[in-house]
């Protein structure tokens, strides 16, 4: 081989094997390195999953919390409508008893119908004084807060 053949080909192997050297020096990520990549990529998955967890179960409780307060304001509002229908039905019933008391009134004849302490009669009084006497006897009931008389008076033949 000539001189300058072999110092090229010598060359050629030298860059040959230094970039074969180089290529290979640094090859992809070690089982240990993966395996510590791998570790770390679960030790950061298990932290937002306990955040998510965290997060969801603040949101749990919220959510119940609210739950309840719903619960308890439907639940007193349901009281406070059977305490206010008690209560109608106690007006009707001592409005009842007043006029049947009365020997003017029947209390057959007039109908008594209450919704919030405020009293309606309806029906027949045999005269207006009897009428206007059907008035001052619901009014004097204890919780009437208006009285709406629409009594006829019967007429007289």
């Amino acid at each position: 081989m000539k001189p300058s053949t072999r110092y090229t080909t010598l060359a050629a192997a030298i860059l040959a094997s230094t970039l074969v050297v180089a290529c290979g020096e640094r090859e992809d990520a070690t089982v240990g390195e993966r395996l510590d990549g791998t570790v770390n990529e679960a030790q950061q998955a298990g932290s937002e999953m306990r955040e998510d967890a965290r997060q969801a179960g603040t949101e749990m409780r919220e959510d119940a919390r609210q739950a309840g307060q719903d619960i308890q304001a439907a639940g007193k509002e349901a009281a406070d409508t059977i305490a206010r229908d008690a209560a109608d039905a106690s007006i009707t019933a001592k409005v009842n008893a007043a006029l049947a008391a009365d020997t003017q009134l029947s209390a057959l004849a007039i109908d008594v119908d209450t919704s919030n302490g405020q009293v309606e009669l309806k029906g027949t009084a045999p005269t207006a004084a009897a009428k206007d006497r059907a008035t001052t006897l619901a009014a004097a009931v204890e919780g009437v807060v208006k009285v709406d008389n629409r009594l006829t008076v019967e007429a007289t033949s």
